[in-house]
């Protein structure tokens, strides 16, 4: 099928600061063909015969990727505590309590909402996830599915390295390549430095990612000076997890050589702002580590530390965040932010050759945002142009007309098309239920730690 996304403020992301405006995006299958001028595009030989999609009044971006996703279902329910606590007291055991059909039920609801909100590819960290397979394949978007590991004391109910790897025996990849999976551990101090050298080997083993947190509190740093005496970041350099296809979450406290090491491994970051601010983690050295050459992406967290799992909103965090931690109004430029949001965040993913910007040859993974809105007037073009400045400061996923992914369109007009997003709704509420209703039985009447 080919499809012309006529007339829209196209933003390819291929270079910096680059817009046109008005500008045309030529789909053929899953790829992009050319991407130019409304008229140029008019002239190309597949244009003729292709189904026209009017985007005058819109933004016509890269799909954003989320870097660093949980799926879940404990929305509003952990609000005002510490990390630790947090997890203690209300996460871990909820993951004692999950199930597969529970955490299936997690995978649709947060696949549905990163899809509806402009987001075409995910990083999901969760468990159980033959579940989370079904669910992108299915709902239609790009997902790489990282298990829970831990092996250390009382945490045995995460994954295993052998759950791991069963994973990757049968889903290394699917859906023609959209689905991946990767090699997950939960946090250093849920695993043994053992664990850490084997995930290394298993994902040489199966030529394949890896995915972990770190340093997202200073008692976290503390800590591992005080169990290693190194900071966590040098540990991992140890244990051999750093390198061009590892990616850590959150890095909100990294001295000037942890940074070196991740620029010199190659080793990506997921920023997580909103997350990071509402657990009172801290503010990540954002600039520092792109400055040195860090590949730094986006990402939500999950549904119970950010509330909503909105890219588009957490390019407005991470721009703000910046410049108030700084005190320099210059940090957090649009542009800057919109790069994390897309290139940056699928380099950050290894994803960077298929998709992240609007480029021929590239897969079609296109959203287009609807600027012709209250919050987003005026819209300005030439000299005075602020398409940029409305996506990240003034857009939300409620803004979101369409989305492609692979040249497949997934969302048309605001609504998700490829599944009932209703009766995946519902499906949720039941899950969430019968979630804290386990967690009570195992933890006593709070459903707090045992």
């Amino acid at each position: 099928m080919t499809t012309l996304i006529r007339g829209g403020i196209v933003l390819p992301m291929s270079r910096p600061r680059h817009a046109l405006d008005p500008g045309s995006v030529l789909i053929d299958g899953d790829s992009i063909v050319a991407v130019g001028g409304v008229e140029e595009i008019d002239a190309h030989p597949l244009a003729a015969a292709a189904t026209v999609v009017d985007a005058g009044g819109h933004a016509v971006i890269p799909g954003m990727h989320n870097c660093h996703l949980h799926s879940g279902l404990l929305r509003g329910t952990a609000e005002s505590m510490s990390l630790w606590d947090w997890l203690k007291n209300y996460v871990d055991p909820a993951h004692r309590a999950l199930t597969p059909e529970i955490a299936e039920a997690a995978c649709y609801l947060a696949y549905t909402e990163n899809l509806r909100a402009g987001t075409t590819s995910v990083m999901d960290m969760w468990r159980f996830l033959e579940g989370g397979v079904r669910a992108a394949e299915e709902i239609g978007i790009r997902a790489t599915l990282v298990p829970y590991v831990a092996d250390l004391e009382p945490y045995d109910y995460f994954e295993t390295l052998e759950s791991n790897r069963r994973l990757l025996e049968n889903h290394r990849t699917a859906a023609a390549g959209r689905i991946r999976s990767w090699v997950g551990l939960e946090h250093w101090m849920y695993c043994s430095p053992e664990a850490f050298r084997q995930a290394a080997a298993l994902a040489e083993e199966f030529e394949t990612g890896i995915h972990t947190h770190s340093s997202e509190t200073i008692w976290e740093v503390q800590e591992s000076l005080r169990r290693f005496g190194r900071r966590p970041i040098e540990q991992f350099y140890n244990w051999g997890i750093l390198g061009e296809n590892t990616v850590v979450a959150h890095c909100v406290w990294l001295d000037d050589r942890e940074i070196e090491l991740l620029a010199r491994t190659g080793t990506a970051v997921a920023h997580c702002p909103c997350s990071n601010m509402k657990l009172a983690s801290g503010p990540a050295r954002v600039a520092d580590m792109r400055h040195a050459g860090v590949d730094v992406g986006l990402g939500s967290d999950g549904e119970k530390e950010n509330n909503t799992l909105d890219i588009l909103q957490e390019m407005k965090f991470a721009s703000l965040l910046q410049k108030v931690t700084t005190l320099d109004p210059t940090a957090g430029d649009p542009w800057d932010v919109l790069h994390m949001a897309t290139l940056g965040g699928a380099s950050a993913l290894g994803l960077a050759e298929l998709t992240g910007s609007l480029e021929p040859g590239k897969r079609a993974d296109i959203v287009t945002v609807d600027l012709r809105k209250i919050h987003t007037t005026p819209l300005l073009h030439g000299p005075d142009f602020n398409v940029a400045a409305h996506l990240v400061f003034s857009s939300t996923g409620q803004d979101v007309d369409s989305v492609w992914v692979d040249g497949r369109l997934l969302v048309d007009g605001g609504q998700v098309i490829t599944v009932d997003v209703e009766r995946i709704r519902l499906r949720a509420q039941a899950a969430a239920e019968e979630l804290f209703e386990r967690r009570r039985a195992l933890s006593g009447p709070n459903g707090a730690g045992a």
